[in-house]
């Protein structure tokens, strides 16, 4: 496959719009909100978020660019996991769980609310499996990039609920 580099540019662009709004909301809650809640033993070191997030940003966008450029020509025949005709549901089971995903970051942070954080990362985890599964009937790799991320997000999500419960 020839490389396109404006569409791989453009790929790895758009996570990291995600994680720039989502960094709107995060950074400033941390160092006051954040470090004053009780938290699991076994919540990482807050250095640790930074370069996890990052890689799992620069994941998602290579997964997009295969799918993005896999898929330009499969669309109208495309008819995947489920089964039905749905042409361009990869993409926008990905932005889906792309918008998920800033969204937690305002709840969890922005809001300084567990609790809606807990009730957003749930359809997030839901969104990352199905756009797995979509990825996966367009380009295997593709859903194959995304196993860090879900496998961090189901992380996330028990940090978040054992934040939420230690805090009620």
């Amino acid at each position: 496959m020839k490389i396109d580099f404006p569409k791989l540019a453009l790929s790895l662009i758009v996570p990291f719009i995600a994680a720039f709004i989502g960094s709107m909301a995060t950074y400033p809650s941390i160092p006051g909100w954040y470090a004053t809640l009780a938290k699991p033993a076994w919540t990482p070191p807050n250095w640790v978020f930074g370069p996890v997030w990052t890689t799992l940003y620069i994941l998602m966008g290579l997964s997009l660019y295969l799918v993005w450029m896999k898929g330009s020509g499969r669309w109208n025949r495309f008819k995947g996991w489920l089964g039905i005709r749905q042409p361009k549901a990869p993409l926008y089971a990905f932005f889906i769980q792309l918008g998920l995903n800033g969204l937690w970051s305002i709840l969890f942070f922005g809001l300084q609310s567990p609790l809606l954080g807990l009730v957003c990362i749930i359809p997030l985890w839901i969104a990352i499996v199905a756009t797995m599964g979509l990825f996966y009937d367009v380009d295997r790799r593709a859903a194959w990039l995304l196993l860090p991320y879900i496998i961090w997000v189901t992380i996330a999500a028990n940090l978040n609920l054992f934040v939420w419960l230690l805090n009620i």
